[in-house]
Parts: structure tokens; C-alpha cells; sequence
């Protein structure tokens, strides 16, 4: 998750919403993404996008079975359903997202076998997006 804080410090830098996601497999980071959406004009941009395309590239395949995402902020719906069509192995997150996460509109979306483990790190995960939309505001 610290690998996941500095992509998400990485995102606010560049002023895009301080989300990061870092991929492993077997033990080793095989992908790493932060927001882009401002950077690339892409409502779809987002890190765990970002770091699905990445790890599908490393391990030659669509599907992250053997995989766990490391994300700071629980997935949005859209990412979560990618999350499933990936049949990602397991999903660790940071801070809840209490307007925007996939637990509100339907845990279903993701693949039945995905193991989910939110709140580590979630202060630290929480402080960067408090600390983001502050300085907009």
C-alpha cells in the first residue's frame, strides 16, 4: 500500500485526484498507475485502468487470477467491473469512497472469487484526498 501512496502522491502532483494503484503478483510489483484522467483527457484514466493494462501486459494475458491490486481509495463502479472482467485474485484498499464506491451500487460487480480487504492504510489514504479537494475549495 505505501508503493500505492507514492503513485497517489504522484497524481497530485501533476493536479489530478490523488489516487494510486500498484498490481503484484507472486510476491512482485508488476504494475503501477496513478489518476490521468486531466493528463490524458480521459474520463476512463483512472489508476486502477491504468495499472490493469500494465499488469495484463506483464503476466501476457487478460486475466490477473494470480494478482492482488493495491488501490488507495475503494474502486469506483466502473473500475470494479474491469477489476472482474480481469478476474483479479484479491483487492486491498485504503479509504472507503462514500459517494463514488462500487459497495454502494453493488458489491456483485466484482468476480465472485475476488477477496477484498479495505481500510489499510485509511488514514493516510483519506488524508491525501481530504487534503486535495481542501486546497480546490
Amino acid at each position: 500500500m505505501r508503493e500505492a501512496l507514492a503513485e497517489a502522491a504522484a497524481a497530485g502532483e501533476d493536479k489530478e485526484v490523488p489516487i494510486g494503484a500498484v498490481i503484484t503478483c507472486r510476491g512482485r510489483v508488476i504494475a503501477r498507475g496513478h489518476n490521468m484522467t486531466e493528463r490524458l483527457h480521459d474520463p476512463t484514466a483512472h489508476a486502477e485502468m491504468i495499472a490493469i493494462t500494465a499488469a495484463t501486459e506483464a503476466v501476457g494475458g487478460k486475466y490477473l487470477s494470480d494478482c492482488t491490486l493495491y488501490v488507495t481509495v475503494e474502486p469506483c463502479p466502473m473500475c470494479a467491473a474491469a477489476l472482474a472482467w480481469s478476474q483479479i485474485g484479491r483487492i486491498v484498499y485504503g479509504a472507503p469512497d462514500p459517494k463514488r464506491g462500487y459497495s454502494l451500487f453493488s458489491p456483485s460487480l466484482l468476480h465472485p472469487k475476488t477477496q477484498i480487504q479495505g481500510g489499510v492504510l485509511q488514514d493516510e489514504c483519506s488524508e491525501l484526498m481530504v487534503s486535495f479537494f481542501k486546497e480546490k475549495r
